[in-house]
């Protein structure tokens, strides 16, 4: 009869032996690149790819991919060094390592790695090293991808791109659990993606961008940008916002960018250009050189909501009505800690906003302090049409809320706001970049039929 102790007993049986048989098979004769492929994988140094050689092994490399691409098997790569240039990558790769210890590092002459109408690619526990040296003009990124329906690279190391990191041309699949860094152009570039998450990765130390997600024309896009890390990302390019971004979407609609870690940006945190029906999320933005949070230019519908900017130019901007940039909520966000330094001399009306919106906005329940210009900036010259800014919490701010009075504005209605230290007044009038009014918190919408100011509450 079998017991409970019976049956551990021969559990246990079992699972020795299983743990005993690749010796067993050592025993009798099994090479192995035979036990490897029982365990589902190839080691590379049964297909002659050593670690640690001297010598340039790029032709025993490409070779090894090719015949783990023909039996569909994954390659191991043990702990060590591959000096390797000019790896065009099969249809079909899995390629792995150990994390931290495996490294794959560019010998020069051209690209490191590559591939272009692919199935599957999947690079996992690798470092793939540029050691910072040239990149040929067919080259965009040390890691190249180029019309690939599924691709993962997964807890690796990407260092030292002579331009950018990883770059991706309609290409699917995710970017996960990976550091990406020393870049000298972007860390991560994805171009006309196919269905992209880039989650939980550190992207730091570029030169000119952290996380891009670009289209060539507006278009459903769809990437989730989430989890991830970005600091110290520079502005190499100079400009005025094309470079410098933490994250950046342009032209990319449908695309979700929430729970991110930003800071030390040269311009902004997070920067939408021209992307429509966009959700900005959960975000900590800190130190931004510029603007934190962007929506600019041609876009239609973006919610910005519940985000931490904490140092920053420009807090929150959701502009351009003059190129169509309209639709959005902006709502339970916190602003803080503004100034009226920026990385280039600023247009009017200045730095130190905190929150800026101009067409078809709801405006709710953000609270702004030490904004040494406006805490909230609603519509520029007639670029205004039904705003709402309610139960908002402005407090320290040079002028509360900045209001356009230009001729042809539309309407916007101010109401149930808290206000406190505003210097020049509570909610004013403004001629462009000139106060005309008094305090309408106090006073009313001071004969201004396109506003209604009421119930707002100053301290």
């Amino acid at each position: 009869m079998l017991n409970r102790r019976g049956l551990l007993s021969a559990t246990a049986g079992f699972a020795v032996a299983g743990l005993a048989l690749p010796d067993k098979l050592l025993a009798a004769g099994l090479s192995g690149i035979e036990l490897a492929a029982m365990r589902g994988s190839i080691d590379a140094t049964d297909l002659g790819v050593r670690p640690g050689a001297f010598d340039d092994q790029s032709k025993a490399f490409a070779k090894m991919l090719q015949q783990a691409a023909d039996r569909d098997a994954l390659v191991f790569l043990p702990p060590g060094t591959y000096a390797v240039s000019n790896l065009t990558l099969p249809r079909h790769v899995r390629l792995s390592g150990v994390p931290g210890a495996t490294r794959i590092v560019y010998g020069g002459d051209g690209h490191l790695m590559q591939a272009e109408d692919a199935t599957h690619i999947e690079l996992t526990g690798l470092v793939i090293d540029g050691a910072n040296r040239w990149l040929g003009d067919h080259a965009q990124a040390i890691v190249d991808f180029r019309r690939v329906e599924h691709a993962v690279i997964d807890n690796c190391r990407i260092v030292g791109s002579g331009k950018y990191g990883i770059a991706f041309e309609r290409v699917g699949g995710r970017i996960e659990r990976s550091a990406i860094s020393g870049a000298s152009d972007a860390g991560i570039y994805s171009v006309g993606g196919t269905g992209l998450a880039v989650t939980y990765n550190t992207v730091s130390d570029c030169a000119n961008g952290g996380i891009l997600v670009h289209r060539w024309q507006a278009g459903d896009d769809g990437t989730i940008v989430t989890g991830n890390r970005v600091e110290r990302i520079a502005a190499r390019s100079g400009g005025t916002g094309q470079y410098g971004n933490g994250i950046n979407l342009f032209r990319a609609d449908k695309t979700v960018v929430s729970g991110n870690i930003v800071s030390d940006c040269a311009f902004s945190a997070i920067r939408a250009n021209s992307a429509s029906d966009i959700q900005i999320s959960g975000n900590t933005c800190s130190r931004s050189g510029e603007t934190a949070i962007y929506a600019e230019f041609a876009f239609e519908g973006a919610v910005i909501h519940g985000n931490i900017v904490d140092g920053a130019a420009n807090g929150i901007s959701i502009v351009n009505f003059d190129k169509g940039g309209r639709m959005a909520v902006c709502s339970g966000n916190v602003v803080r800690n503004l100034s009226t330094e920026g990385p280039y001399p600023a247009d009017a009306p200045g730095f130190g906003v905190g929150v800026t919106v101009e067409a078809d906005t709801a405006v709710t329940g953000n609270m702004v302090e030490n904004a040494p210009l406006y805490g909230m900036k609603i519509g520029w010259g007639p670029y205004m049409r039904n705003v709402v800014a309610t139960g908002n919490v402005i407090r320290r701010a040079d002028t509360g809320i900045a209001v356009t009075v230009v001729d042809g504005s539309g309407s916007a209605v101010i109401s149930d706001n808290v206000i406190s230290e505003a210097r020049k007044g509570a909610v004013v009038g403004y001629r462009w970049s000139d106060a005309v009014t008094g305090d309408m918190a106090l006073n009313g919408n001071a004969g201004y039929a396109h506003l209604t100011v009421e119930r707002n509450h100053v301290s």
